[in-house]
């Protein structure tokens, strides 16, 4: 699956170099840097599209971002979809960790999973939690899961 950049240029390396490049591009410029992982997705008829996205943090400099999307045709219910999008979140924060700390970059996963009891993606809150915590991750749901809620779900 490819990555892409938000104006929709293609990605051609494998994301862990691009990633790398950028974050040496973006420390060379002097910025501070934090990623945020996270991925929404949308039910269409019979199949489930996705978003990832790896949103790069300049420290009171704004962001941009990388996106990868995906479709699948399965049938899911509300709480496995939600495990999933965190599966996909962790899959991509996996290839990156060691990358990050070589460069000492700050990580969070972002899922975007109400923490209100009163929205149904709560349902899977205390799994997706102990999925993301349980790799070493810092987890983040709703109202500060900004990378799914906001900029994956844009894109989806």
């Amino acid at each position: 699956m490819h990555w892409r950049r938000l104006n929709g240029d293609l990605i051609p390396d494998p994301i862990v170099a691009a990633v790398e490049q950028t974050i040496l591009r973006e420390t060379q410029a002097g910025h501070k840097l934090k990623l945020c992982i996270g991925t929404d997705s949308q039910t269409r008829g019979d199949h489930i599209d996705f978003a990832t996205v790896i949103v790069f943090l300049r420290e009171g400099r704004g962001g941009f971002m990388f996106i990868q999307q995906s479709s699948t045709r399965s049938a899911m219910g509300l709480k496995e979809r939600m495990i999933t999008e965190v599966a996909k979140s962790i899959e991509v924060a996996y290839q990156l960790c060691d990358l990050l700390e070589k460069y000492q970059v700050a990580l969070e996963v972002h899922a975007d999973i109400n923490t209100d009891p009163g929205f149904k993606s709560n349902t899977a809150l205390r799994e997706a939690m102990g999925y993301i915590l349980s790799m070493g991750f810092i987890f983040k749901a709703k109202p500060e899961a900004f990378a799914s809620s906001y900029c994956a779900d844009k894109v989806v």
